[in-house]
């Protein structure tokens, strides 16, 4: 959509301002300078906004400054006028007729937002960590809502992609199944749904937080462009903010190569596409389901929600109907149709279970987690709860930061393990997988997190990971910018006292690529590796 004539006067002088025509969306166009941007807002009137009047855009220039000037200081500068000076001339901020206004803000380079950086292969394990760590505060700073009926609001959510869908003309059937399917996941996880509301995790968050709507600033990743024009889409359960994040990292794959292109076949039934996931995991296995699993994991670490996975489903649902629909106006029918398969395929997650891994520091329980944890369970991955960073986040700290001696006594051990097994319950009785990292050095712990697996009828393996005295010292001696603080004397200490395996299967974790075998042999069928 191009610019109103209305505001050609306005877009012609921010072009002479900053020697280059604007990058346009539909609802804006930005003029890049040297060292900074003007948003302009388009004067429209749209089926989900309003931007035709000079006061509207005024609110809204202003209230996307105040939403996202504090989680990037300096990227959001000011909000200034455009205005004819009494010459006849036009100028920023000067005496004058208000012509319309603009959002100011700092140019970022091109390659430094996560979309660029993310299709040039450029998602580091560590930048992954900083985006989960970006989220994590920038929702702590959000304040709590508890004014909204959680599964109506969402119902509402749904029938608005419903519209959107036919309009986009996507396949009829897919559409009315996805409504059904959806509709009764949301009914059924209500009374989930209202507690959140209570506890405080439904908050005005971001609202449109995909890998373009962050960038690197000052060194760091930042979310920026939060949604300023509808309150109904923004005022939302925290893991739906994070959940288009994820979605869209899953995907990323897809972007980057669409192999699949026009295989697919927009005829295909609902059902049909679930099972097709369901039923053919390799399609899984993408480092773009690894990001997306690795961001997950960091978030949960970091805010230790661990009732968020049980409502993945429905959340990662609506983000790809939402992305299903865009591609379909835009006419890239592949997308969209792959899209939609994975809508419907959300809707379908594998059954959870629980992998305990255990043994001495150094035998590589966290690593294999990792490479277990993305084709594990529903999507994104299996959550990991792992006892090194449950105790960094007890105390107030960063996983990578050591803590001293005083954090390692018994009581701090015993809040170590309450919240291991609470933690892996409630992750796994809200439908997900969980991979439990510890030591499990203390046979009762082991039994107490089996019992836990029985209790909610689930199937339990144990895996007591094995290798030589030698080899342990070498990884922990190499060990840097970990959540464990284990030592060489710690590691020679818990040698000294090693329970052994008892009834847990020994896996020998010299090599990595064996002992994932061996894990995965471990696992129940149907578990989605």
């Amino acid at each position: 959509m191009s610019l109103p004539e209305s505001q050609a006067e306005v877009a012609a002088f921010l072009s002479r301002l900053t020697g280059a025509v604007p990058v346009e969306t539909h609802i804006s166009a930005v003029f890049l300078g040297a060292d900074v941007a003007y948003k302009l807002k388009k004067s429209v009137h749209l089926s989900f906004l309003d931007f035709s009047t000079l006061a509207a855009r005024e609110h809204f220039c202003r209230r996307e400054y105040a939403l996202n000037a504090p989680a990037a200081p300096g990227l959001y500068r000011d909000v200034v006028a455009v205005v004819r000076r009494p010459d006849g001339g036009l100028a920023l901020g000067a005496p004058g007729e208000v012509l319309d206004w603009v959002v100011r803000m700092a140019r970022v380079p091109a390659e430094d937002f996560l979309d660029r950086i993310a299709a040039r292969g450029g998602l580091t394990p560590a930048l992954l960590d900083a985006v989960a760590d970006a989220v994590a505060d920038y929702h702590a700073a959000l304040a709590p809502r508890r004014d909204l009926d959680h599964a109506a609001a969402l119902g509402a959510i749904v029938a608005g992609n419903v519209v959107a869908a036919r309009a986009a003309a996507l396949p009829e059937p897919s559409v009315v199944h996805w409504e059904h399917a959806i509709r009764a996941l949301i009914d059924a996880r209500a009374p989930r749904l209202a507690a959140r509301v209570a506890a405080g995790f439904v908050r005005r968050a971001h609202g449109d937080l995909h890998l373009g709507n962050l960038c690197l600033w000052q060194g760091r990743p930042v979310p920026f462009d939060a949604l300023e024009f509808d309150e109904q889409l923004a005022v939302i359960d925290l893991g739906y903010d994070l959940a288009f994040l994820l979605m869209d990292l899953e995907h990323d794959d897809r972007r980057r190569n669409r192999r699949r292109s026009e295989s697919c076949d927009q005829t295909e039934s609902w059902s049909g596409m679930a099972e097709r996931r369901r039923c053919h995991p390799a399609l899984e296995h993408s480092a773009g389901r690894a990001a997306a699993n690795r961001v997950l994991n960091r978030y949960l670490a970091r805010t230790g929600d661990w009732d968020l996975p049980g409502l993945l489903p429905i959340f990662l649902s609506l983000r790809a109907m939402v992305r299903a629909h865009i591609q379909a106006v835009r006419g890239m029918s592949a997308d969209a149709a792959a899209y939609l398969a994975a809508a419907a395929a959300y809707l379908a997650p594998p059954p959870p279970c629980i992998l305990a891994l255990g043994g001495l520091p150094g035998a590589g329980k966290s690593t294999l987690a990792r490479a277990l944890a993305p084709g594990l369970g529903a999507a994104p991955g299996a959550v990991i709860v792992r006892s090194d960073e449950i105790r960094k986040r007890q105390h107030g700290v960063p996983p990578e930061q050591r803590l001293p001696e005083s954090a390692y006594g018994a009581a701090a051990h015993r809040a170590v393990a309450d919240e291991l097994l609470d933690a892996a319950g409630r992750v796994a009785a809200g439908g997900h997988a969980v991979i439990a990292d510890a030591t499990f050095l203390d046979p009762s712990l082991r039994a107490a997190l089996a019992d836990r697996a029985a209790a909610l009828g689930l199937k339990f393996a144990g895996a007591w990971l094995d290798a030589p005295l030698a080899v342990l010292e070498a990884r922990v001696a190499a060990r840097a910018g970990d959540a464990s603080d284990a030592d060489l004397a710690v590691l020679r200490r818990a040698a000294a006292t090693d329970p052994g395996p008892g009834d847990w299967r020994v896996v020998a974790a010299e090599q990595a690529d064996a002992a994932i075998a061996a894990l995965r042999a471990m696992l129940p069928a149907g578990a989605g590796t």
